[in-house]
Order: C-alpha cells, then sequence, then structure tokens
C-alpha cells in the first residue's frame, strides 16, 4: 500500500527537524568541549606538568571513551565528555611548552590552530552544503586508524624523524577524511547522538591539531 504523500512529507520533515537538532547540539557542545580543552591546557602548561603526567592523563582520556559511549543516552554523559575532552586538553601541556619554548612557538601553534580550524570548517561546510554521503570512506578510514595506531606505537620505540613525519601528515589526511566522513554521518541520519557526534569531531579535530603542529614544527627546524 501507497504512502500518503502528506503523510510522507510529514515524516520526512520530521526527519529533517531531528538531524539539524542533533547538528546543532553537536557543534555547541563541540566548541564548549574545545573551550574547556584550551583552559585545562593552559592549567596544565602553567602547572609545568610532565611529560609522564601528560601519557598517563592520555590514558585516562582513552578510558573515558567507553564511559562516555556507556552515558552518552543519559545526563551523565554531558559529565563524562567534559571530564574525557578536559582531560585530553590538559595532556597537551608539556607538549605545548615545548613549542613555546622555541624561537616562534607562539606563531607555531597559532598556525596549527589557524590551519585546524580552516580544515576543519571548509570540510564540514562542503559536506553540509553538497549533502553528500561519505559513507563508502568507513572502511578504507578504518584500515587507516589501524594503520596509524600500530605505526604510533612503533615509533615509540625507534627514533625515525623521516617516519614520524610521514606519520603525522599520513594523520592530517585521515582526520580530514574522517571529519568528512563524521559529518556526513550527522546528516544523513548514522549518527542520532549529539554526545557520541561530539567525541568523535573531537577526536578529529584534537589529533589534526597535534599532527599539524608536528610538521610545523618539524618544517621550522
Amino acid at each position: 500500500m501507497n504512502e500518503h504523500p502528506t503523510n510522507y512529507a510529514q515524516r520526512e520533515v520530521g526527519v529533517s527537524t531531528s538531524m539539524n537538532s542533533v547538528l546543532r547540539n553537536t557543534y555547541m557542545l563541540l566548541g564548549a568541549t574545545l573551550l574547556f580543552s584550551a583552559m585545562t591546557a593552559g592549567i596544565a602548561m602553567a602547572l609545568e606538568i610532565s611529560r609522564m603526567t601528560a601519557l598517563v592523563l592520555s590514558l585516562v582520556g582513552f578510558g573515558l571513551i567507553f564511559v562516555v559511549q556507556k552515558t552518552a543516552d543519559s545526563a551523565k554523559g554531558l559529565v563524562a565528555v567534559f571530564a574525557f575532552t578536559g582531560v585530553l586538553g590538559a595532556a597537551l601541556g608539556p607538549m605545548l611548552n615545548h613549542y613555546l619554548s622555541l624561537a616562534n612557538g607562539p606563531s607555531l601553534i597559532f598556525q596549527a590552530l589557524a590551519g585546524t580550524a580552516l580544515v576543519f570548517f571548509a570540510l564540514s561546510g562542503y559536506v553540509l552544503t553538497t549533502r553528500k554521503d561519505f559513507s563508502f570512506m568507513g572502511g578504507f578510514l578504518m584500515v587507516g586508524l589501524i594503520v596509524a595506531i600500530i605505526a604510533g606505537i612503533a615509533l615509540m620505540f625507534f627514533h625515525a624523524p623521516a617516519a614520524q613525519l610521514a606519520l603525522s601528515a599520513g594523520i592530517v589526511l585521515l582526520m580530514s577524511g574522517l571529519i568528512l566522513f563524521d559529518t556526513s554521518r550527522i546528516i544523513h541520519g548514522g549518527e542520532t547522538n549529539y554526545i557520541r557526534a561530539t567525541v568523535s569531531l573531537y577526536l578529529n579535530i584534537y589529533n589534526l591539531f597535534t599532527a599539524l603542529l608536528h610538521l610545523l614544527g618539524a618544517s621550522d627546524d
């Protein structure tokens, strides 16, 4: 039995409204968590926490991802997502202090921030404008993430500057692809929880920023 045109139109409007609500809430929460991360990063820089402390914070952040995923459908999810992003922001303290100690360190950090913002807004804007579906990239991006993680772990035990640069460049491309993929999932209904959507985009931005900063620092050297 064919669906009445009026009912179909109403259903489509309802779906569109729901997606727009998820998108709006995601961007609002993303902006708030990024600001909170910047604040905790500033505190960590002022306290001059050690690299070991930063590593511990990163591991805690990794664990909090699972907490966020489990509580994303309740009010506790908001607390968890701020704890998660705050911890990861603080983990950036030693790295940012290192770059600030360079002659043009503030300029490098500003360039990395500007580059990250430009990439994010350009790619997100492209998806929102064209409404293209990038779900086909899912398998490729997953393989890329696995390769990047394995390479990152391997490079912790070997000093290979060229390989580290190649990895940073690969992460920039990978995070750019994930921004397209995750934004596409939101507008096409693949992700209907704005807390989970925020975590995905936050991690894309976080890793994109650190990779760009490494590339800029290396090119400056």
